[in-house]
Order: structure tokens, then sequence, then C-alpha cells
């Protein structure tokens, strides 16, 4: 037993192999989408407008062609399907990502939120546990909802 924990401990002492630059960007791209699809699909009510809106983000954000963020965006509903929890997702982000960029991000989840026309409680608290997660401030979290929904609004 004392064995085996040793061989575990010396295991994860071990550096990683690192991956390339471009692996990781994917990575990161993957997991921002897969969270946006989740704000989509949380409310059992996936709209034309929020996958359209997912894939406009996409494209913008990544700058990619249509065909690559159709890619993407199959790539990380299957990853979502997958996974038990956000974590995977959001700890990519949380290396990957300034806080600049993480309040984008955010902001990206209000579009697909308010897509429909409608926020729905449950958008909400996908959205405010991911700003938890990936440690964007509460103000953030607040600012970028009333920017977005005024965009809206205008």
């Amino acid at each position: 037993m004392l064995a085996k924990i040793k061989q575990l401990y010396q295991d994860m002492m071990q550096p990683q192999p690192d991956i390339s630059a471009a692996d990781r960007l994917h990575q990161a791209r993957l997991a921002a989408t897969a969270l946006m699809v989740e704000v989509m699909r949380v409310d059992e009510q996936k709209t034309d407008a929020e996958i359209e809106t997912v894939l406009l983000v996409i494209e913008k954000k990544f700058a990619v062609t249509r065909a690559e963020a159709e890619n993407i965006l199959s790539a990380a509903t299957e990853e979502l399907s997958d996974a038990t929890d956000y974590h995977q997702f959001t700890s990519l982000i949380n290396a990957d990502y300034e806080m600049p960029q993480k309040i984008v991000m955010i902001e990206f989840l209000w579009q697909v939120a308010f897509a429909d026309g409608e926020l729905d409680m449950y958008e909400e608290h996908i959205i405010r546990k991911v700003a938890e997660l990936i440690y964007v401030p509460h103000k953030e979290f607040i600012r970028t909802r009333e920017k977005v929904k005024g965009q809206l609004e205008t």
C-alpha cells in the first residue's frame, strides 16, 4: 500500500510533457466554447439564435472561418457531454486567460444567454458559477450583464 502511494507521489512530481502552443490554444478554445454551449443548453431550449450567437462569437473571438467555428462547436459539445463538472474547462481558462480575457468570456456567456430574448434563471446561475470559478469579480459579472442587456435594448 505504501509503495503504491509512494509511486503515485513520484509520478505526480515528474514533469509533464509540454503541449504545443497550438494544442493549448485549441484546448482553451474548446473550453470557452463548451461553457457557451452549457449556457445555451441549460434551459433545455436551444434556439437557432443561441446557436448563431455562439458561432459568431467563435468566429470573432478566435478569428476563424464559419466551417472552423462549426467544428469547434461540435467538438466542444462532445467534450461537454463527457464532462462531469466545469473544472476541466475553467482550469484551462484560468491557466490561459488574463482577467480582461476572462471578463470578455463572461460577456460572451451573457450574449448567449440573452440571444433568445429572455434570460432564464438557470442561464444566470451557470454564468455566475463560471464567473466564480474563473475568479471574475462580482462587479464585473453584473457590469457585463448590464452591458449586454443594454446593447440588446438599443
